[in-house]
């Protein structure tokens, strides 16, 4: 069961929460409802008879019914709406008869005054139960979600700094064994072509351990020029792309860009990015460059006209171990955005693919503050 999955659960539960605590709120409220109601009808006979009350009548009763009710707003009105007395009133309305009610009492014949009330605070504040709970259930539901999300990121950085360090560990021992395999090699066969071809490969292969090695830890940037990088990594891929596969480089020629960049990382997530265009046209067809700019910001985008994307795989280019190849593991574009976001402070991203059309990826770089 994926995160997704789990939060989509603990949604749905909080709601069934919410609503049985609305449903079991709404009757309280509405049998509080008319339990006020019903006090308020003898509240105002009690007031009546205190009216009519002559001078030798025993009021006691009464008067501790009237003085009983001291949570529920009263007003008592002439037949125009004027306000002749009130109780319990912290905020006075405009106007009462916008309240419950009236209940009418006959004061004499032909004279009659009208009580208003309204809901008590108790009855006010129940009210508010369900939204006060579906705030404190959000709440907890959103903390735990960023407590989740921050554990398995941190999780996610431990396995990848992991791996990376592991990788270039075990890189180090074969590479130092064929540098002194290919050292003698060239001294006993001083004349032999392909001895230098395997010194490329191997120092090939020390590049690709520095770059595990830089992920492992935290890489330093340096004041530099974008488009060296740039054809650093064309340059290693077009006699590895083949002959009909062109890599279009014209917009980048007579340009300059100084960036905050680490190179050997940066020219990995290029040739990574080349590497899958390369993959995308089957031995066939054009890679091209653009670059664009604003105020903040230097925007390289790598075209290709391969086969493209739908968007079912689309969403999931960027995810840890899923791939469309036969052979691969998935990782090429997950690395490419870790470096390029968390270690660059830029941003990776799909620009628009279209199957049978395409592919365009945009690597967003800010621009150094040193010009």
């Amino acid at each position: 069961m994926n995160n997704r999955q789990i939060g989509t659960i603990v949604l749905i539960i909080a709601m069934f929460i919410v609503a049985i605590s609305v449903l079991f709120t709404n009757n309280l409220s509405h049998k509080l409802q008319q339990e006020e109601q019903k006090n308020m009808a003898v509240w105002a006979e009690a007031t009546r008879q205190l009216i009519l009350a002559d001078e030798e009548a025993d009021i006691d009763f009464v008067t501790s019914i009237i003085e009983g009710n001291a949570t529920i707003p009263v007003y008592i009105c002439d037949a125009e709406g004027n306000v002749l007395a009130s109780r319990n009133v912290t905020r006075a309305v405009a106007d009462p008869r916008t309240l419950h009610g009236p209940i009418t009492i006959k004061i004499a014949e032909g004279v009659e005054q009208y009580i208003y009330y309204d809901d008590s605070q108790l009855l006010t504040q129940l009210r508010y139960v369900p939204f006060a709970q579906f705030a404190l259930i959000f709440i907890f539901i959103a903390i735990s979600v960023i407590m989740m999300l921050t554990a398995q990121r941190s999780e996610q950085n431990r396995l990848w700094v992991g791996l990376s360090k592991e990788t270039a560990h075990q890189l180090g021992t074969p590479i130092s064994s064929l540098n002194a395999w290919q050292q003698l090699l060239a001294d006993s066969y001083p004349n032999d072509p392909y001895i230098p071809q395997m010194k490329r490969d191997i120092d090939r292969l020390q590049i690709i351990a520095d770059r595990f090695q830089k992920i492992g830890s935290e890489p330093e940037l340096a004041t530099m020029d974008l488009i060296p990088v740039i054809m650093d990594a064309v340059n290693y891929m077009r006699p590895r792309a083949g002959s009909k596969i062109q890599i279009d480089t014209t917009a980048l020629a007579g340009i300059e860009r100084r960036l905050e960049l680490n190179a050997p990382l940066m020219q990995w997530v290029i040739e990574n990015i080349l590497k899958n265009a390369v993959d995308a046209m089957a031995g066939e067809g054009s890679i091209s460059f653009q670059i664009h700019e604003n105020e903040h910001d230097i925007m390289l985008d790598i075209s290709d006209n391969g086969r493209g994307m739908d968007t079912s795989v689309q969403r999931h280019i960027f995810d840890a171990g899923y791939t469309t190849k036969e052979r691969g593991w998935g990782l090429g574009l997950p690395l490419a955005k870790r470096i390029v976001e968390q270690y660059h402070g830029g941003k990776l991203l799909l620009k628009h693919s279209q199957p049978g059309i395409g592919t365009t990826f945009r690597i967003v770089l800010k621009k150094s503050k040193h010009g």
